[in-house]
C-alpha cells in the first residue's frame, strides 16, 4: 500500500463530512484521519498534528471558514488548505486564495472534481473551475479601473455571507439557522451593511442584495 496523505475536514454537516470522507477514502493513497465543525475545533485539532491538507467550508458553527484559513497561513504556512463550499465561486474563489487557500470547489461539482482538486492542492497547485480562471484573468487585465463599483468590496467574510443569503431571499431568522448565529446578530450584520452601501431601509437592503446575487 501506498503512504497515505492524511486529510482533515472541517465542515458544520456530520452528513456532508462523512459522504466526503467515504469519497476521499476510496483513494488508496489517500486518507481523512480528522474531522472538526468550528473554527476552534480546528485549530485544536492540527495543533495535535498536522495533516497533508485541510478542507474547510466557509460557513462554519463560531466563525468564517476564510478566518480559519488566515489563522493556518499565519500558523501554519506551508500547510495546504481547500475550500469545498456551497457558495458561489465566483463571490467567494478571490476572498479565499487571498487568505492563504490553493483551492476552491463547490460543493455542487465536488462529486466528479474532488479527487483531482485534492491531489492538486497537495501537490502545492492551486485548483480552482476554468470559468473562475478566465475571470480572474479578466480582471487583472482590467487593473484598478473597476475598483469600487461593487459595494462588497468592504464587506467583511460574514457580510458577504449574509448580503448573498438576503439576495437569495432567505429571511433574518432563516440566515441565523444557516449561520449558527442569533437572530440579533444577523440583525447587527444587516445594519453595518446598509451602513456601508448608505441605504436607509430594510427594502432597499433586499432590492441591492437581490440585484447583486442575480448580477452575478
Amino acid at each position: 500500500m501506498p503512504d497515505q496523505k492524511e486529510i482533515y475536514i472541517v465542515d458544520d454537516h456530520p452528513v456532508f463530512r462523512k459522504g466526503l470522507a467515504q469519497l476521499i477514502d476510496e483513494e488508496a493513497d489517500l486518507r481523512v484521519t480528522g474531522e472538526a465543525e468550528s473554527v476552534a475545533q480546528a485549530i485544536q485539532l492540527i495543533q495535535n498534528g498536522l495533516p497533508d491538507l485541510v478542507i474547510v467550508d466557509i460557513t462554519l458553527r463560531d466563525k468564517s471558514g476564510i478566518d480559519l484559513i488566515e489563522y493556518l497561513k499565519g500558523h501554519f504556512p506551508r500547510l495546504p488548505i481547500l475550500v469545498i463550499s456551497m457558495h458561489d465561486e465566483s463571490l467567494y474563489a478571490e476572498r479565499v486564495l487571498r487568505a492563504g487557500a490553493l483551492g476552491y470547489i463547490t460543493k455542487q461539482e465536488m462529486t466528479g472534481n474532488v479527487v483531482v482538486a485534492v491531489r492538486q492542492v497537495i501537490d502545492g497547485k492551486r485548483y480552482i473551475s476554468s470559468d473562475m480562471v478566465d475571470a480572474l484573468l479578466g480582471k487583472m487585465m482590467a487593473g484598478t479601473k473597476d475598483e469600487g463599483l461593487s459595494p462588497t468590496g468592504t464587506f467583511s467574510n460574514r457580510e458577504l455571507e449574509v448580503f448573498q443569503l438576503i439576495g437569495q431571499g432567505f429571511k433574518r431568522g432563516e440566515i441565523a439557522d444557516l449561520l449558527h448565529l442569533s437572530v440579533k446578530t444577523i440583525g447587527t450584520y444587516r445594519e453595518n451593511i446598509k451602513k456601508k452601501m448608505n441605504l436607509k431601509t430594510a427594502t432597499e437592503l433586499m432590492k441591492h442584495a437581490v440585484t447583486w446575487v442575480q448580477s452575478q
